[in-house]
């Protein structure tokens, strides 16, 4: 059966410090931020599709009954996002990092040849960028690689 979901539309990180995601996103990543509502949320255009930083705080509460019907929700800890390059943004990416003091994690190959850089956000989410091939993914689609990637 075929599954009626196309692709992931965003992916969202919970922090506990927007200011402070605020400027690493926007600052050190250099994603282009969408909007702001005080200390509740700060939402970034990643690619085609939307990176969202929530603060659990204030997502846990319930919406007000004149406001959009979005369930109360929020997580607790470090989560992950991986962002995907391709081949020759890696050294820009590293720069920009390098220049903010930022440290590099992991830098490596999967076994189908896919680079993979982890680093970790102020609030302690782990970040990969990534090779969008680690997934078999072209521009429009994402197939499996043929390997196991557990460790």
């Amino acid at each position: 059966m075929t599954s009626p979901i196309a692709a992931i539309l965003e992916t969202a990180l919970y922090v506990d410090d927007l200011d402070a995601a605020e400027r690493f996103y926007g600052g050190v990543l250099g994603l282009e931020r969408i909007s702001r509502a005080g200390d509740r949320h700060v939402f970034f255009r990643c690619g085609p599709g939307v990176l969202l930083i929530f603060n659990p705080d204030e997502t846990i509460i319930p919406a007000p009954p004149d406001a959009l019907p979005v369930p109360a929700h929020g997580a607790r800890g470090p989560g992950h996002a991986c962002f995907r390059l391709e081949g020759d943004d890696f050294a820009a990416l590293l720069k920009r990092l390098a220049d903010h003091d930022i440290a590099i994690e992991s830098d490596f190959r999967w076994p189908n040849g896919a680079r993979s850089v982890y680093f970790r956000d102020p609030a302690g989410n782990s970040l990969e960028c990534a090779e969008g091939r680690l997934w078999g993914c072209d521009d429009e689609v994402c197939v499996p690689p043929p390997f196991n990637l557990s460790p």
